[in-house]
């Protein structure tokens, strides 16, 4: 299981973004759903990894979060109110949330198993390749992302496709969906029994 306990950054000299980020995430699957747990925290509960490494992502790009991720056991049954919930993913996500507010990037993973320090620094290498691009980057890969062929794409944006290829280079598109897997395959393993680890 994976507890998200997201945080905001700065909270007391910018305003309250929490609506914001509860509209952005709406559509997550998610056990529990996101919710305010007080002042300008959030947490939910999820199952699926790729849904954990998609909102970190989203969120981390906006670069006003702390984000923590737990993984582990809940006590079950779940409350309906995810700030009720209780269990080791939620005391790894707490902990998690504490240490992401001192990282660059602003991110923890924390859990019994080595797959989850695995996956602590895999997603942080995500997360560097995706927030970390220039605007002319983020512009070609959403291109590419959104199904245009890199010619295609180029004749778009108005430039060659050698400058294209050139933009995708600076962006390391072609290490974001390889890195991204791994970072999914990483999490999902450490969110099995200790015996199926392996």
């Amino acid at each position: 299981m994976f507890v998200m306990t997201i945080d905001q950054r700065r909270s007391r000299t910018d305003r309250d973004r929490v609506p914001d980020l509860l509209a952005a995430v709406a559509d997550t699957p998610v056990l529990r759903p996101f919710d305010r747990t007080a002042g300008d925290e959030v947490q939910a509960v999820l199952t699926d990894p790729d849904a954990v490494v998609a909102v970190t992502l989203l969120l981390a790009d906006e670069g006003h979060w702390s984000i923590g991720i737990g993984i582990g056991a809940v006590e079950t049954p779940l409350p309906a109110q995810t700030r009720a919930g209780r269990g080791e993913a939620f005391e790894q996500a707490r902990a998690a949330v504490e240490s992401a507010k001192a990282a660059r990037p602003p991110l923890a993973v924390r859990g019994a198993s080595r797959w989850a320090e695995h996956a602590d620094t895999a997603l942080r290498l995500l997360t560097e390749i995706v927030t970390t691009r220039s605007a002319a980057g983020r512009e070609a890969v959403a291109l590419v992302r959104g199904g245009l062929r890199q010619t295609a794409a180029a004749e778009e944006l108005g430039i060659t496709p050698q400058a294209m290829s050139q933009r995708l280079r600076a962006a390391r598109w072609e290490l974001e969906s390889p890195t991204r897997e791994l970072v999914v395959d990483l999490l999902a393993r450490a969110d099995r029994p200790a015996e199926d680890r392996r």
